[in-house]
């Protein structure tokens, strides 16, 4: 008996012993990284005519120069970027945007999910990039039906003014710039940035206002100075198209930062 038991005991333990061996280590789920706090920024873009707001048939007069209405004035604004104080960059996804003055919502950008922090400027492109110019025919502010794509062309229109003029040599003495053209000697987009000083956009669970001023007086004033009895008429890239380019480049600047 004495045997047996001892054998059956050194049976038992050898069971037990392999029956540890087979066991699973448990399975730990790692847990999921913190989403990083933040908030919104709006990005508020008030079209103005020198130092007051734009209204449409409203007469004004470039300084020094011609006087003249505007009946339109849509632009593009697209590849927003926030720049922060340590120069880290928060860039917008599918950051395009149809800016319309007659559709006064169209002028105002919610940035969202941007990173907390204090950030000391803002940058952004007037005009549509060479990739999406090719690329056929896209939904939402990108859709042909907006008025600001060339069939013809296979291109977009970054900027658009319609007016007229007293001295224009054109029908109805209107005003034309229609500002395209995406690649080459021809390109038009301009890049622009703009620093908001010792007032920067804090984000922290909160929605600071950037408010940016668009002066459409600029388009013809500098670097190149646009007489209406010369150059009335823009509906084509060329070099026309980049003289009011290079002087949209210079047409914003800051008005406020409200945290």
């Amino acid at each position: 008996m004495k045997k047996i038991f001892i054998l059956f005991s050194i049976l038992s333990f050898t069971a037990f012993v392999a029956c540890k061996k087979e066991e699973k280590a448990p399975v730990t789920t790692p847990s999921p990284s913190p989403t990083p706090a933040g908030g919104s920024v709006n990005l508020e873009f008030a079209n103005m005519v020198g130092n007051q707001p734009l209204v449409f048939n409203t007469g004004y007069k470039v300084m020094g120069g011609d006087s003249f209405r505007v009946t339109k004035f849509n632009y593009y604004i697209t590849n927003v970027k926030l720049i922060k104080d340590d120069n880290s960059i928060y860039s917008e996804p599918n950051s395009y945007h149809l800016l319309e003055h007659s559709n006064p919502a169209s002028t105002l950008i919610n940035l969202a999910n941007v990173p907390t922090g204090s950030y000391k400027s803002v940058s952004f492109q007037l005009g549509v990039d060479s990739a999406l110019n090719v690329s056929g025919a896209k939904p939402g502010d990108l859709d042909p039906i907006n008025g600001m794509f060339w069939s013809w062309n296979s291109g977009y229109i970054m900027l658009k003014f319609e007016g007229s003029s007293p001295v224009s040599t054109a029908s109805n003495k209107g005003l034309v710039f229609h500002v395209g053209g995406f690649s080459g000697v021809n390109k038009v987009q301009r890049t622009i940035t703009i620093n908001l000083g010792s007032t920067t956009a804090n984000v922290n669970n909160s929605t600071p206002k950037i408010k940016v001023s668009a002066d459409a007086m600029d388009l013809f004033v500098a670097p190149n100075a646009i007489s209406f009895a010369t150059l009335n008429t823009v509906h084509m890239p060329g070099t026309n198209a980049k003289l009011i380019a290079d002087n949209y480049a210079n047409m914003f600047s800051l008005i406020s930062v409200t945290n």
